[in-house]
């Protein structure tokens, strides 16, 4: 935890009091005394620093300074066939840890269709694996995540809606002719939205209807990646090619 998010409702004037798993992590992780100051960020909001000043067994209370601005909305947003639950909450952190906007997590011919039923996809119980990867990268603007249980409905009606902010939408398919680099036309400097498959692959009718929204597929190379390596890759490449382009401009 390298960001300690504290939510609106939390604080009182400049206060705050902690009685849950941030409390313990102040005490037994970063062994804070009464004084110290721990990096802080309002959820959505600004960032700062919290100095303590009130320290017991089951109880912090910090003094908020919160003077930073937050980060921008990063310009990459993710469509994701719904992995099996317990994936989920991994790929969901790595991907907040890496930056994106929004999240889209969608039905496909391969997905089963028990996952939309998991307990994890309700009551915002999602939320708490977002937070992880903010509380990790030290950022404090919450992903926007949507869930879509039908495929069709979703690329037909959602996605037009979507789509208009995004020069590039990109399609990750493993029989596609090109590569990432060579699909990403350089410089790549506005939004990305990257649409990755389930763990058997999208069907060809699923492509068809992504390039009929203007999607363009794209290969990883021969080897067949699982998801939850998938996701941190390709996030991990359109950054390394974003930032290609800054250092040649």
């Amino acid at each position: 935890m390298n960001l300690i998010l504290i939510d609106q409702h939390e604080v009182d004037n400049t206060t705050v009091t902690l009685t849950d798993r941030r409390c313990t992590h102040i005490r037994k992780v970063l062994r804070c005394q009464v004084g110290d100051e721990v990096r802080v960020g309002l959820v959505n909001g600004p960032v700062g620093r919290g100095c303590i000043l009130a320290l017991e067994a089951q109880r912090v209370m910090l003094d908020l300074i919160l003077d930073q601005q937050q980060t921008p909305r990063p310009l990459t947003d993710l469509i994701l066939a719904l992995p099996r639950p317990i994936m989920l909450k991994r790929v969901l952190s790595q991907a907040v840890q890496l930056g994106v906007g929004r999240i889209f997590l969608i039905n496909a011919n391969r997905v089963e269709k028990s996952f939309f039923s998991a307990s994890l996809l309700q009551n915002d119980s999602l939320q708490t694996f977002l937070r992880l990867g903010l509380e990790q990268a030290m950022d404090t603007r919450v992903p926007e995540l949507s869930i879509h249980p039908r495929f069709r409905p979703f690329v037909e009606d959602v996605l037009p809606a979507i789509t208009a902010p995004h020069p590039l939408k990109l399609v990750a398919h493993p029989t596609a002719a090109a590569n990432l680099p060579q699909t990403c036309p350089l410089p790549l400097t506005g939004r990305v939205l990257i649409a990755i498959g389930p763990e058997g692959g999208w069907l060809d009718f699923e492509i068809e209807r992504f390039q009929a929204q203007g999607f363009k597929p794209f290969s990883l190379g021969p080897r067949i990646l699982r998801v939850d390596t998938a996701v941190p890759a390709l996030l991990a490449q359109i950054d390394l090619l974003r930032s290609a382009t800054t250092t040649r401009g």
